[in-house]
């Protein structure tokens, strides 16, 4: 079993190491894009190596996946698997914003067991252990009930025509954060439309999960993590009612904007 006190501890120290160096502390960040759009910053790395170093003595066995490590095909021979972004928000992270969080999930056999997201610039901290419930902060996490899509909140900055009829949101950068929404009835409804990776969505989804929300790609589909293509096309978190409206709604654009990408 693993010692989930520690695992805890953990992952809130890597919070703890981001903070202190988040502008919005007033901290000095040096930042710059891996690829066009694609921005990174020092706390990224240090974050990273803190928790490869500390997870791997936690839990020896594991294979690792993480944004900002060179991926190593042997993972796919293992059972368990850290899937670790160590921050998801990087934008709002380098822009000094409070929406970012250091995100792990320990996966076996292609399945979350435990996910958490430290989000210490909000003074948040969210576990999700399969099979057991979510919490955020110690409290339980019972995610949103909503049976009519219309109306439905959406963590967004703007709508396209077609949404309108839904209500936006506050919406923080990460992704992990507005799936939380979800699990925390603060959102009825997240829907992406472009190919993700494992590590932006194991540990929000389980948690999420756990809290009665209905998770999928944009398709629909359950998603598996540990694959050798470590991405999936949209992820898709709602109300359980809604689920299948938003599937329906999406369903035109997802296979148009995921086909040319294949």
């Amino acid at each position: 079993m693993i010692d989930r006190a520690r695992l805890e501890e953990i992952v809130r120290e890597a919070g703890r190491i981001a903070y202190g160096a988040w502008p919005g502390a007033g901290h000095a960040l040096e930042s710059w894009e891996k690829t066009p759009g694609n921005p990174v910053c020092a706390a990224d790395l240090a974050v990273d190596a803190f928790l490869r170093r500390e997870l791997g003595r936690l839990l020896p066995s594991a294979g690792w996946l993480s944004e900002e490590t060179v991926d190593d095909p042997a993972r796919l021979e293992r059972g368990l698997i850290w899937l670790v972004d160590p921050i998801d928000g990087t934008r709002d992270f380098i822009r000094g914003r409070t929406g970012w969080a250091v995100s792990v999930a320990l996966i076996s056999e292609h399945r979350p067991l435990m996910g958490m997201l430290a989000a210490p610039a909000r003074d948040e901290e969210w576990i999700g252990v399969s099979g057991q419930g979510s919490w955020r902060n110690g409290e339980a996490l019972h995610a949103s009930r909503r049976t009519t899509f219309p109306g439905a909140r959406v963590p967004a900055d703007s709508l396209p025509k077609e949404d309108r009829d839904l209500t936006t949101v506050d919406k923080p950068n990460s992704i992990a954060l507005r799936a939380a929404m979800v699990a925390a009835d603060e959102a009825d409804l997240l829907a992406t439309l472009r190919w993700g990776y494992e590590w932006d969505i194991a540990a929000a989804a389980l948690i999420a999960r756990e809290a009665g929300a209905a998770i999928s790609d944009a398709f629909g589909h359950p998603l598996n993590y540990n694959k050798r293509d470590p991405r999936a096309f949209g992820l898709l978190v709602s109300a359980p009612d809604i689920h299948a409206a938003a599937v329906d709604r999406l369903a035109t654009r997802a296979h148009t904007l995921a086909r040319p990408q294949r």
